[in-house]
């Protein structure tokens, strides 16, 4: 994707960022809360609970996942610089609402996958579109079911 008027060779987002960050911006100071409770629900989505690193604050984000039986990967739509990431591995640690369960997770990693592995040809192909190519990997932990 070639940001218009800005000259032909130079990528829209620097830095890999696939939706600019005045949505992210917009996204967080209002939207998430009236997407939320949808989120926790729909196929492909959920919410992050994460506490945040300096006010130990608990947070509640939307985002995309893609759940197996032992690990959930989250799509990095604004890349690996927002604040809900930061907290989850600094944390090591986060619980997910997808599809209406809580799943504690543990042993958060960051990934680099331009194929989107593991991820449905639907979403893959949308993912592909938007140019993510960053991924939170999360194992399940099945001693702390909720």
């Amino acid at each position: 994707m070639r940001r218009p008027g800005a000259g032909g060779d130079r990528p829209a987002y620097r830095g890999g960022v696939p939706i600019p960050l005045a949505i992210g911006r917009l996204n967080k100071s209002g939207l998430n809360h009236l997407t939320r409770p949808l989120m926790r629900h729909l196929p492909g989505f959920g919410v992050v609970r994460h506490r945040g690193r300096r006010s130990g604050r608990v947070y509640e984000t939307p985002v995309n996942v893609f759940p197996t039986s032992t690990r959930i990967i989250i799509a990095l739509t604004y890349g690996s610089d927002t604040d809900w990431l930061k907290n989850v591995l600094a944390a090591g640690e986060c619980e997910i609402q997808t599809r209406g369960r809580w799943v504690h997770c543990t042993q958060p990693r960051l990934c680099h996958d331009p194929q989107r592995h593991g991820i449905r040809p639907v979403e893959r192909a949308v993912l592909g579109a938007i140019h993510v190519e960053e991924f939170l990997e999360l194992q399940r932990d099945p001693a702390r079911p909720r």
